[in-house]
């Protein structure tokens, strides 16, 4: 298979953005689209093109970095009327980094299979922040040697790499991740309103709890944002949801219970209807706050 030079991406929100300037500035030729065109202006100090449409983006690039919100996105993006693959050279490979169905992934790279595209299925964990800082987990579902072909492109974006098998895999991989991001989250926030119920130093608890057996990610990184009332999103809480939707229909197609993600869906509905739907996850403290009636803030 040919070697990836030019790269084109699909969505320049908050993560896409920094997603493709790190390809840039690896060396990729990088065209960007978004529907909103001037959201992707400010790339062009990167080097970086503005096609203005999807066809225009298509039509020269070896891959097409997909990083939209769901699962309609996606597939209107690629096979919608005006979608990419009836653009895309022969050869050319789709890798939709988006967070969507698993099921639905598998039936759509066997569709773009039959047009002579090839697909990866690659979802990403670490935020605005491993996006902007090129430190990106990347979990990779689909054959061998398209993997092989696109490694160089994903290690622009991120750290750990992992091909975790075939078409769907990467999906899957990703939906445990929300699974064990969700849990921890709403854990984190229980455990802080908890603490500030007994009048406990927020900070030094978690400095304390952190270097132990209860330290993770959720509560060293989003732990200080609760407690400083910061909820700038790195991930928003309505995206958390719609990954948690994902989980629980994929667990009903097997008859699996997921109790703690049921509720950790719950607390993030609550914390909707308080209106932080467009807020960091970390917001989910809000939910737990309103029941507890109290708030949970370092002064």
């Amino acid at each position: 298979m040919a070697t990836i030079k030019k790269v084109g991406f699909v969505g320049t929100g908050i993560m896409g953005a920094p997603m493709a300037r790190n390809a840039a500035q690896s060396g990729f030729d990088v065209t960007v689209y978004n529907r909103t065109p001037e959201k992707a202006t400010p790339l062009k100090e990167y080097g970086i093109s503005v096609a203005e449409s999807l066809a225009e983006l298509a039509k020269d690039s070896d891959a097409i970095i997909t990083m939209v919100s769901d699962t309609p996105d996606v597939l209107e993006v690629i096979e919608g009327p005006k979608g990419i693959a009836q653009h895309m050279p022969a050869g050319s490979t789709v890798v939709d980094m988006s967070t969507i169905s698993p099921s639905v992934t598998a039936e759509l790279s066997g569709r773009l299979a039959a047009h002579d595209i090839s697909m990866l299925d690659a979802p990403v964990s670490g935020g605005s922040w491993g996006a902007e800082q090129g430190s990106l987990a990347i979990m990779v579902g689909g054959q061998d040697e398209v993997f092989a072909r696109c490694l160089p492109l994903l290690e622009s974006m991120g750290q750990r790499i992992t091909h975790m098998g075939p078409s769907g895999m990467g999906q899957t991989t990703k939906l445990v991740n929300q699974v064990l991001v969700a849990g921890t989250l709403s854990a984190v926030a229980e455990a802080l309103v908890f603490a500030a119920a007994h009048h406990s130093d927020l900070e030094k608890t978690i400095e304390a709890v952190g270097s132990g057996a209860a330290g993770s990610w959720q509560l060293s990184n989003l732990g200080p944002r609760m407690i400083k009332g910061d909820f700038a999103p790195g991930f928003m809480v309505k995206l958390q949801q719609k990954d948690l939707r994902l989980v629980l229909e994929s667990a009903q197609t097997r008859n699996l219970h997921m109790a703690v993600t049921s509720l950790s869906k719950e607390w993030l509905d609550m914390a909707e209807t308080l209106g932080a739907s467009a807020e960091g996850t970390q917001a989910v403290i809000k939910s737990v706050e309103k029941l507890a009636g109290l708030v949970a803030r370092q002064s």
